[in-house]
């Protein structure tokens, strides 16, 4: 008797207990991989969560992907997910999807990274303007007279000290083309971003709790994977809840 009241016990703790998170997609599983040699996996613990959990791989000359990073605590979207081709522009939504890494930033002073870097001032803007589709998701070091987009629909990256202490950019939406236009004094893309889709999206230092569709980590770790990024072996971010993951 004592032995089945332990199994019975045993079964409805497997029935009635929340479910652990699923076990990590490994690289070789993962359908947008291409030719990247490393890699970041963000995986959510559902389609409205704001928690994830945050690995990195290293592929070797040998083919085969390592661990560098084990799991980091992560945080997501306020709003939770959204496939990339369906997000919405302040939904609080973080985009599930592939995308490649190629710069940084930080308002602090560039911790050693190898990909481009700009340390960011008060003057240092990022565009979410639907108004003005030539700078939309796009990083504008001024914010001059002549300008198409408005303040007031952009961020200030200096007014996040905290989690902009240091960032990777995600290229989510990302213009095509991108040039400096020396008249305008700003960039302009040659293909524009999908407005409305949503702008800027980062791998940064986490705040107080979720995020606006980033994903965030602890400063030390933001740091840790800068210092790790390298463009030569072109970097990409593979991020969705853990059910989808593998399809990301």
């Amino acid at each position: 008797m004592r032995r089945l009241v332990v199994v019975l016990a045993l079964v409805l703790s497997a029935v009635l207990l929340p479910a652990g998170p699923a076990a990590a997609a490994l690289p070789d599983e993962l359908a947008h991989v291409g030719n990247a040699r490393q890699l970041i996996v963000v995986s959510g613990q559902s389609w409205t969560s704001t928690q994830a959990t945050l690995r990195a791989y290293q592929r070797g000359g040998d083919g085969r992907w390592r661990q560098v990073f084990g799991a980091m605590k992560a945080r997501t979207g306020h709003g939770g997910w959204a496939w990339a081709s369906r997000r919405v522009q302040d939904t609080g939504q973080t985009p599930a999807g592939t995308f490649t890494i190629t710069q940084a930033f930080g308002v602090r002073a560039d911790p050693g990274t190898r990909l481009p870097y700009r340390k960011v001032d008060k003057n240092d803007y990022w565009v979410g303007d639907r108004r003005d589709a030539k700078t939309y998701n796009l990083f504008q070091p001024s914010a001059p007279a002549s300008r198409t987009w408005r303040k007031s629909q952009a961020e200030r990256l200096a007014a996040y000290p905290k989690q902009y202490a240091y960032a990777a950019v995600v290229n989510f939406n990302k213009p095509g083309r991108v040039r400096w236009d020396a008249k305008r004094k700003q960039y302009v893309a040659g293909k524009p971003a999908k407005v409305g889709r949503g702008s800027a999206i980062f791998l940064h230092a986490s705040g107080k709790g979720a995020t606006a569709g980033c994903v965030s980590v602890s400063r030390a770790n933001v740091v840790r994977l800068l210092k790790w990024l390298d463009p030569a072996q072109r970097p990409r971010i593979v991020m969705a809840p853990s059910s989808a993951i593998r399809r990301a």
